[in-house]
């Protein structure tokens, strides 16, 4: 804050100098000391990236010095803002100046001078943050990519090869010096007074430390598992959540008994620089082998992943011993460049002595790749991959990388590209076992998850699964940047260029404003729903409002919510409307081309709900469709037919079409129950019959009343049509049902006869169908039975049309 304070009135008198003069810039020499050494420094980098002859220590110093000053300065750009807004509007509210020889009046001319110089006074400070916030942006950017070009030449740099037999023999020498001196330095520490002195005042610290790390090392297990059945008193079982804990508590009260060990040493003051350094790594090494170790007893974890297929006994127990041997040989390798480090050994001896790590890391890594399941193998080269899971396709990546990998490294470290050769095996080891490590705690929070809500087993296929799996994925992409050479800076300088944002159509986006933007929107799309939820269940009923005007105004209350929603949001994220109005216009040029049918559906769903020809409920026919209306939403309608299926229907097609609505308005509809009756029935007792029915069904409404019509003689009856007005015409097919049986039970009673279609059958030259001899002619007749009927086909009736004999 302090430094924030200084920045500020250091941009001030520089404002103050310009606008005021040299006068008063003197009496504010204290408060620019700030931004002149801004000055120096930068001054100071472009020297230093022009000769480039600093060390990469040095540039990395001098970055963060950088880094620091942009970070200032940024903050500084935002100074203010609220103010500059008020008095340019108070700026604006005073009018344009007059132009040529006119003049305004002296109050309002003094009044905008003062605003102006007020205006002044505080923008300055701005562009002076804008412009150093731009050198320093500079700046950093030049610096990275000198450390990148460092980088890549030393990845790519060819050293001596490890294979030639003359850097052998100094490269033993080194080693057996190192050693030596690592010895003697201890020796000489332990007959110092000072290393008496502490044992005498620190030893029973020391003791107890021992004692406690002796406890953890060799009842850690026992007491985990005591840890273990404690927790599984909470409940959730089966879920193998109070497992998987366990299984951290046994690595990790061991770990802490290593750590208490190397804590009682140095207390001791026995190790000296050497011994100190080593000692220093001593709880991350253990750390590996602890997690290689964890890594894999949870083996049956990926096994149980979904697509996975199981392996042997004897599989699982080989890949525990080359994660081990892994977490070995990255501590050797560790051990390899703080050798590096300490004794400042030659290039020759540094690839010699890495170069039998590497080669095993290698070999290993190659073994690691044939494992696999012996129930479904996968083979890689006939392509025949199991499209099955995307564990599955992960597992096959990771072997045909592996393979790559393993090939690769050993041939650049014999022709003596060592750095190169470790830069790419030891990350894919660590890459290896993180993949695991992130397998194994997906479905452990996945686990937690179905034990929280129930679902138990079924949460494997859940979206929360999917979630917290692309979640933790994205969080191991920075780990997995570094695995791979990637420095934590620029790390920090991505994170850095994401939340200044992006310029978008003249909008600046940054996570900010965004998350901001949600949040508010998320906030008012919730309420909205609330709104529309007490409109739709509590209010609403208890009005003489018919379904459909209630679901047209919990609609419209949805869609004028969503709206005024989106705009609070915009407005508090702080995004100009103005220059959205551009990307407005953009997007209705793209909506004109491409979205036409979409906006026409949409304005469609506007007009229905508004003008309301149709309502939910109502039952209409649109395109041979006929059914319910089930749901009226923004794009399109849903039918539910009476076969009980759903149709949906553009809302375009129910303005432009031709929809007929069966219940506009009321439910009262007319139904037809055609009969016939043979002919030579009394005309008059049908009629009476016919009225009897139609009166007696109690959905027929009486005014206005049912009539009985004589429609006309038919080829085959004498046709009659009840029609009647229904209370409900949605009871249509069930009152004609209801009549037709009434009229059937009627006419048996009266002896009145439905009739059915007969027709004649009349055969023109019959005698063409006789066979041409006669003795076949008797044979057949005599062979044949008097009643078989004569196979006719419609060749045969082609020729005549039935109206003579």
């Amino acid at each position: 804050m302090l430094r924030q304070v200084r920045l500020f009135l250091a941009l001030v008198s520089v404002c103050i100098a310009v606008l005021c003069g040299p006068a008063v810039a003197q009496l504010s020499d204290r408060q620019s000391e700030y931004y002149q050494g801004w000055v120096k420094t930068a001054d100071r980098a472009e020297t230093v990236i022009e000769a480039d002859r600093a060390s990469n220590a040095a540039l990395e110093n001098l970055r963060a010095e950088i880094h620091t000053y942009r970070d200032d300065f940024n903050r500084a750009r935002g100074a203010n803002t609220e103010r500059i807004q008020t008095l340019d509007a108070q700026i604006k509210a005073l009018g344009p100046k007059p132009e040529g020889d006119a003049t305004e009046p002296e109050d309002i001319a003094a009044l905008r001078a003062h605003l102006e110089e007020q205006l002044n006074t505080l923008q300055v400070p701005q562009i002076i943050s804008e412009e150093a916030f731009s050198r320093a942006n500079g700046l950093i950017t030049e610096i990275d990519q000198l450390l990148r070009t460092r980088q890549t030449k030393e990845l790519l740099e060819r050293g001596p090869s490890p294979v030639n037999p003359v850097y052998w023999g100094p490269a033993w020498t080194d080693l057996r010096e190192a050693g030596q001196s690592l010895f003697n330095e201890a020796r000489r520490n332990f007959g110092t007074d000072v290393v008496h002195e502490n044992l005498r005042d620190q030893g029973l610290g020391i003791a107890l430390l021992v004692a406690v790390a002796g406890v953890l090392l060799f009842f850690g297990k026992h007491w985990s598992e005591v840890a273990g059945n404690y927790m599984r008193q909470f409940g959730g079982q089966g879920s193998g959540v109070w497992t998987f804990l366990t299984s951290l508590l046994r690595i990790l009260l061991p770990w802490l008994g290593v750590w208490l060990v190397v804590k009682a040493i140095v207390m001791s003051g026995l190790p000296g620089f050497r011994g100190t350094l080593l000692l220093q790594n001593v709880p991350y090494w253990a750390a590996i082998i602890f997690y290689f170790d964890w890594i894999g007893r949870q083996v049956y974890v990926l096994q149980e992943a979904q697509g996975f297929k199981r392996l042997t006994a004897k599989r699982v127990a080989e890949l525990r011993v080359y994660l081990d041997v892994l977490a070995v040989l990255l501590i050797l390798h560790e051990l390899v460049d703080l050798f590096e480090q300490i004794e400042n050994i030659s290039d020759a001896t540094r690839a010699v002595v890495g170069f039998p790590v590497t080669i095993v890391t290698a070999l290993v890594l190659l073994r690691v790749r044939q494992i696999r399941s012996t129930e479904a193998p996968l083979d890689a080269d006939d392509g025949s991959l199991a499209r099955g899971t995307g564990l599955t396709q992960l597992i096959e990546f990771l072997r045909r990388a592996l393979f790559l990998l393993g090939i690769a490294s050993p041939i650049l470290a014999v022709i003596g590209y060592t750095n190169a050769a470790e830069a790419i095996v030891y990350p894919a080891v660590k890459s290896l076992v993180l993949i695991g490590a992130l397998v194994i705690f997906q479905r452990f929070l996945t686990a937690v998850y179905g034990w929280i809500s129930g679902q138990g087993e079924a949460a494997k296929d859940s979206l929360f699964a999917v979630l917290i799996g692309f979640a933790m994925a994205i969080f191991a992409l920075p780990v997995l940047a570094i695995y791979w050479g990637a420095r934590e800076t620029d790390l920090l300088e991505v994170w850095s260029r994401i939340l200044l944002g992006f310029d978008i159509g003249g909008v600046t986006i940054s996570p900010k404003n965004f998350f901001t933007f949600l949040i508010v929107f998320l906030m008012g799309f919730g309420l909205t729903r609330m709104l529309q939820g007490g409109l739709r269940s509590s209010l609403l009923p208890k009005t003489k409002i018919d379904p459909g005007g209630q679901n047209a105004i919990v609609a419209g209350t949805g869609y004028v919510g969503i709206f005024l929603a989106a705009l609070c949001a915009i407005m508090v994220a702080g995004f100009d409307l103005s220059s959205l109005a551009i990307v407005a216009g953009a997007l209705s040029v793209g909506i004109g081309f491409g979205l036409q049918t979409i906006v026409s559906n949409f304005v469609s769903g506007i007009i229905l709900l508004v003008e309301r020809p149709i309502s939910k409920g109502d039952w209409i026919d649109v395109n041979g469709m006929m059914g319910y209306v089930r749901d009226i939403s923004v794009r399109s309608t849903r039918i539910e037919t009476f076969d009980r299926s759903d149709v949906i229907v553009p809302n375009s097609d129910l303005i432009s079409g031709v929809v007929t609505n069966y219940t506009r308005g009321n439910t009262v509809g007319r139904v037809i129950v055609p009969v016939g009756v043979a002919y030579g029935t009394d005309t008059r007792r049908v009629e009476a019959i016919l009225g009897e029915i139609a009166n007696a069904h109690p959905m027929v409404l009486a005014n206005p009343a049912p009539n009985v019509v004589f429609q006309g003689f038919g080829a085959d009856s004498l046709d009659f049509e009840i029609r009647a007005i229904l209370r409900d015409v949605n009871w249509m097919l069930s009152v004609k049902s209801d009549m037709n049986h009434e009229i059937n039970r009627r006419f048996v009673e009266e002896g009145i006869e439905i009739p059915f279609a007969q027709r004649d059958v009349w055969l023109r030259n019959p005698e063409t169908l006789r066979v041409a001899d006669p003795a076949q002619d008797s044979a057949a007749q005599a062979s044949a039975p008097a009643s078989t009927p004569i196979e006719m086909t419609e060749v045969d009736l082609s020729g005549g049309d039935g109206d003579e004999p």
